[in-house]
């Protein structure tokens, strides 16, 4: 379901646009749409569309349901059940933030995140997009939403902006509290200016040599990292948002020296942070996370050279539940369940 598709039904059935920016807010503010406990609804709401509201209240609330909660010390990771049985992932963050997936896998690929092992499944929806924010509000405040869970939201990028749209006019977030993670495409500052809610921009980066970042993220659009930054600073110009450059540490791949000097004269001068994000070890066996006190060691480096770095770990190693690894866990488990009943059934 997309938000046309709702915004539709409601006008056949006779409510105006007040009427449906009404139902809109109440439902994307985590409140029912029971017309039981919504008394306001019953003088202002026509009478078509307040019988029709149990039922969409039945489905609006089966777009997007939690599968198992695990809470860890950096927030609680959601696995979260659609209404065709996939699964994705939704993070509650600290300081009322939350963390969506824009697609069921990904079709990036890259190497170091278990979501892009499994390859791109299906798209999410805007509809299930926004479900996920009012299923977490349901649970506690929400006033910053980073589309940065499974997937690459350019790839589904007309329903990740509608979502954008609607959760900043009608979901009461701020514009820069909505922040479009991507791992660079040129479509995305092709339509980014010309949204009427422009959201904050996270550009992955993780390396500055091109190559290199062809090998970790090999089914990304080919743009150099020096172009990824000269676009991204146009858009940070524009829109008045620091960019969040995004830099998984890889040991003995992606945190030498070189690296640090070279990123440190390609970010001079740019509306940016830096946001190291030390490798997750259970996300695969081909890489390493680095210790810790090379971790602090490149913060430090970077800091006294006059560009600011952040730590940003992985939200959810602690449960063993890094981005993909949840749903990989579970998905692999019912694989296994649903195979013995076959066997058994066959005998």
């Amino acid at each position: 379901m997309r938000f046309s598709d709702l915004d539709q039904r409601l006008a056949t059935l006779g409510a105006q646009p007040a009427h449906r920016g009404r139902i809109l807010r109440v439902w994307l503010s985590g409140q029912t749409l029971d017309t039981g406990s919504r008394k306001d609804f019953e003088n202002f709401l026509p009478l078509a569309v307040r019988n029709a509201l149990p039922a969409l209240t039945a489905e609006l609330d089966g777009l997007a349901r939690i599968h198992s909660e695990h809470p860890g010390d950096d927030g609680k990771r959601l696995l979260v059940a659609l209404a065709d049985g996939q699964m994705v992932e939704s993070v509650l963050l600290p300081r009322d933030a939350l963390c969506v997936s824009t697609q069921v896998g990904c079709a990036v690929g890259c190497r170091f995140c278990m979501t892009g092992k499994s390859g791109l499944i299906r798209q999410v929806s805007s509809m299930e997009i926004l479900a996920q924010v009012v299923m977490a509000r349901r649970q506690r405040v929400v006033k910053k939403v980073v589309f940065m869970g499974m997937g690459e939201p350019a790839h589904n990028l007309e329903n990740v902006l509608e979502a954008i749209d609607l959760l900043g006019t009608q979901g009461n977030i701020g514009y820069k509290n909505l922040v479009f993670s991507t791992v660079g495409d040129r479509r995305v500052f092709d339509a980014l200016p010309r949204q009427r809610v422009k959201p904050a921009l996270a550009l992955s980066l993780h390396t500055t040599k091109a190559d290199l970042r062809e090998h970790l993220l090999p089914r990304a659009p080919r743009i150099s990292p020096e172009e990824l930054i000269e676009l991204g600073e146009q858009y940070a110009r524009d829109t008045g948002y620091p960019i969040q450059y995004q830099w998984t540490l890889l040991k003995g791949i992606n945190d030498g020296n070189d690296e640090l000097d070279a990123i440190l004269s390609l970010l001079k001068g740019k509306y940016c942070v830096l946001n190291v994000i030390p490798f997750n070890s259970l996300e695969g066996d081909d890489y390493e996370r680095p210790d810790a006190e090379r971790v602090q060691e490149i913060v430090r480096y970077l800091h006294g050279r006059g560009l600011l770095t952040k730590v940003r770990n992985s939200a959810g190693q602690d449960v063993e539940g890094g981005c993909g690894q949840l749903r990989s866990r579970v998905v692999g488990t019912e694989q296994v369940i649903e195979l013995r009943r076959s066997r058994a059934a066959s005998l």
